[in-house]
């Protein structure tokens, strides 16, 4: 067995902050404003999918380093009362294996009430957690799925759970969780699966996301001329349906949509399929996002090593100014973009699983 090395970011140097503008949110020196907070909260996954987990996951962080309950929620307080933060996403690894996972809900929702509360997931075992989830203030669910070819799917997950992912995902569409989005990352492998995967979603009624394959496998096998890339894409899913572009009614919302119906038919296209083309169409200029990982540490950009560790303030006994400022300090020097395109291109140190999506 091979070993894995989960990453050992570096710590975020030490920015000049003087040309700061005096604004209390997490503003950057482009000009960006980060809203949307997403938290990891382990690296554990029950999938094993190869474009994020090595097949024998990644080592455990020691439970003493990761954030707990109220430790979460506090951060999550201070990031809506004084950040400007307008929504938090859970992530990991698999959130769902959080046992603990309700009890941060309710402790993000009683420091932060009225902050919208969402999950994504790969859907694994999420009708029997749900109720309690819901209960503790969820409110919206990205459920990951990349093929529904049961074969491909254990193929590629090196599982084979597509009936417990597909009773996550009826689960969460029977509680009214909407929009309901469920997000597939395109790979090589399962490319001629994209029509029947799009076909399914509209008969589902869930909203259908492809996203371009990063560079953040822990296996590091990631080659930048193999990315499966959004003009490839819509060819292959224009044999079989007529899609009509609609751009982004957001422009800090990362899927450009498609209105899509089946090639012959008649009426208006009502459904809509969504591209992430995190590699060749970068939407970097209008990030609008800040993360913690599971630890506890600010990382300004999904593909940039530098973090700052928010614990030691925490557990330290700072007040909540002492670590805004640590925060917003952090974001401010927050890079332009991931650079894939560059030739002195670095992928990340640490993988998906181990920031946080």
């Amino acid at each position: 067995m091979t070993a894995v090395n989960i990453g050992v970011p570096r710590l975020g140097p030490r920015v000049d902050v003087a040309d700061r503008p005096a604004d209390p949110s997490l503003v950057d020196r482009y000009g960006r404003r980060a809203t949307d907070l997403r938290v990891s909260v382990t690296e554990k996954c029950s999938l094993r999918c190869t474009y994020c987990m090595p097949e024998e996951g990644l080592p455990a962080i020691p439970r003493s380093l990761l954030l707990t309950p109220a430790e979460i929620g506090r951060l999550v307080g201070i990031a809506a009362r004084d950040l400007g933060i307008r929504e938090v996403r859970f992530t990991g690894g698999e959130p769902l294996l959080r046992a603990d996972l309700a009890e941060i809900l309710a402790a993000t929702r009683a420091a932060a009430p009225g902050l919208p509360m969402a999950l994504t997931t790969n859907g694994v075992g999420l009708d029997k957690r749900l109720p309690a989830l819901l209960a503790a203030g969820l409110g919206r669910v990205n459920i990951s799925l990349d093929t529904v070819d049961r074969a491909h799917f254990a193929r590629l997950t090196r599982r084979d759970r597509l009936p417990a992912v597909l009773a996550g995902i009826e689960a969460a569409r029977a509680a009214g969780l909407t929009p309901l989005k469920v997000n597939a990352v395109l790979m090589r492998e399962t490319l001629d699966d994209a029509c029947d995967l799009l076909d399914w979603a509209l008969g589902a009624g869930v909203a259908l996301r492809f996203i371009e394959q990063m560079p953040l496998d822990a296996d590091g096998v990631w080659r930048r001329e193999q990315v499966v890339d959004a003009a490839e894409l819509l060819a292959v899913l224009g044999r079989r349906f007529e899609l009509e572009p609609v751009g982004r009614d957001d422009p800090h919302a990362p899927a450009e949509e498609w209105r899509v119906r089946l090639l012959g038919s008649t009426g208006p296209a009502a459904a809509t399929v969504g591209i992430i083309a995190s590699v060749t169409r970068s939407f970097c200029l209008e990030c609008d996002r800040t993360r913690l990982t599971a630890e506890g540490s600010v990382r300004a950009c999904l593909f940039g090593d530098d973090e700052t560790p928010l614990a030691p303030l925490l557990r330290g006994g700072a007040d909540d100014e002492a670590i805004a400022d640590a925060w917003r300090a952090a974001m401010w020097g927050k890079q332009a973009g991931h650079g894939m395109d560059d030739a002195g291109f670095t992928r990340p140190v640490r993988s998906m699983g181990a920031i946080g999506g």
